[in-house]
């Protein structure tokens, strides 16, 4: 008897329970929800010898940044799957073991190769989508649109009730700019499945995109309690509240969101989003001129020691930069921008000069000169894209080259940047802002 996945595709194993397992743990993980690591093992008890199931927990200690037991656990994937395995799951673990052991651009073309035949293959599927997926850091400028191109291209593939694909194909539009129909196709795949924070998430960023601020904020006010606090994305969908706070004016929900879900030492997120929620959100809180209490940046600066200290990975090496540069450690941005160039030179960073010219920047903001600042960020707006990561959480860099413009005098090139994202979407801090500018 053939066992099959939820999506109707064949496994290669002798045990009912281990399929069933396996199918559970694949949605817990696709809906980034606790329990799945749990529930992958238990499929592998029940059959070891199962590729896939071998293959779905790797990466999910890949998602934890435990890249070494990623690394065995796809190894072992990759030696039963030799021996006893179909074409599809052959190419299914290759791709990602090249993913997990740092080959981002081959994995991302065995991935879409793979879906040409194998579109209903929604692990692999959800390796190039997201915003921290193969093609947000890919380093390429079309990043957005490329999502929606290949969702769109699967789309046929999919029911119309497939929670998993309505909530990324919805993410993907609205990220791209196509906010409305974005959000409405995020809301059904949020109704199916409302146990699902990569629905709760997407469709807060849709929110956001729209303007929907209050809405946003309602949205996670009544979702995350539901949610445990070790699910990797609850401290991250947290942030998107403490952002919806700062956009009212009020800090202080703000701060208070950020001491009881974000800091460091209460939030189980994966690393990528610690380190970044927690430099974004106390950079934009120092760029908006409110204070921010003793020693957050500290404890910040002593969690993010633990990783990305090796430059070259992009978003991680800006929310670094970020970092040290607030903390006053301009030794530890400029020794990053140095290791950037020398990748640059030897073409090993594909985000390209964007990325060192951001480190750049924020050091100059953080030593309040903000001519220099607005100088070095001008030529390269419109490339701060690829570093991946999504709208949201760009922002932050819009922010400081519009700050730096407001600061340094040049008030009629800041209107015009206000001017275009008030068109975008509305904002009620971007609406304050212009009326300092009028002022």
């Amino acid at each position: 008897m053939t066992r099959l996945d939820s999506r109707g595709l064949p496994l290669s194993t002798t045990s009912d329970h281990a399929a069933e397992r396996y199918r559970e743990g694949l949605d817990l993980l696709l809906s980034a929800w606790p329990g799945a690591a749990e529930v992958l093992d238990e499929a592998i008890v029940a059959d070891p010898d199962f590729a896939l199931a071998h293959a779905a927990r790797a990466r999910l200690h890949a998602i934890r940044t435990e890249l070494a037991k990623a690394k065995a656990r796809i190894a072992a994937a990759e030696e039963i799957v030799a021996r006893r395995g179909t074409e599809r799951e052959r190419s299914h673990v290759a791709i990602l073991s090249l993913a997990i052991n740092g080959l981002s651009a081959k994995a991302l073309a065995r991935a879409l190769a793979h879906l040409d035949t194998w579109p209903r293959d929604v692990l692999i599927l959800s390796l190039p989508l997201g915003a921290f997926g193969l093609f947000a850091f890919s380093g390429t400028a079309d990043h957005d649109q490329a999502r929606v191109d290949l969702c769109e291209r699967h789309a046929r593939h999919f029911d119309d009730d497939d929670w998993w694909f309505l909530t990324y194909r919805g993410w993907s539009h609205a990220e791209n700019g196509n906010v409305a129909h974005g959000r409405a196709l995020t809301q059904r795949g949020y109704d199916l499945r409302r146990n699902n924070a990569n629905a709760a998430h997407a469709l807060s960023h849709a929110m956001y995109e729209g303007g929907a601020h209050d809405e946003a904020e309602r949205l996670i006010a009544d979702w995350l309690p539901g949610y445990d606090r070790s699910g990797i994305l609850h401290g991250h969908i947290a942030w998107h509240s403490a952002l919806g706070a700062l956009e009212r004016g009020d800090p202080e929900q703000a701060l208070a969101i950020y001491a009881d879900y974000i800091q460091p030492s209460v939030t189980a997120g994966m690393p990528v989003n610690v380190v970044s929620d927690t430099a974004s959100l106390l950079w934009r809180l120092k760029a908006y001129g409110y204070p921010v209490p003793a020693g957050l940046w500290q404890d910040a600066a002593a969690y993010s020691g633990n990783y990305f200290q090796k430059a070259g990975f992009a978003f991680a090496d800006v929310h670094m930069a970020l970092i040290a540069a607030a903390t006053g450690d301009k030794a530890a941005v400029e020794e990053r921008i140095r290791a950037q160039m020398e990748l640059i030179e030897a073409g090993g960073l594909a985000a390209g000069p964007v990325v060192p010219a951001i480190c750049r920047a924020a050091l100059a903001f953080a030593d309040e000169d903000y001519a220099v600042c607005a100088r070095i960020l001008e030529p390269v707006a419109a490339e701060v894209v690829r570093i991946g990561g999504s709208g949201a959480q760009r922002e932050m860099i819009e922010d400081m080259l519009l700050l730096a413009l407001m600061r340094s005098g040049e008030a009629v090139k800041a209107s015009e940047l206000l001017d275009r994202r008030l068109h975008r979407r509305p904002s009620s801090r971007d609406t304050r802002w212009h009326g300092l500018l009028a002022a």
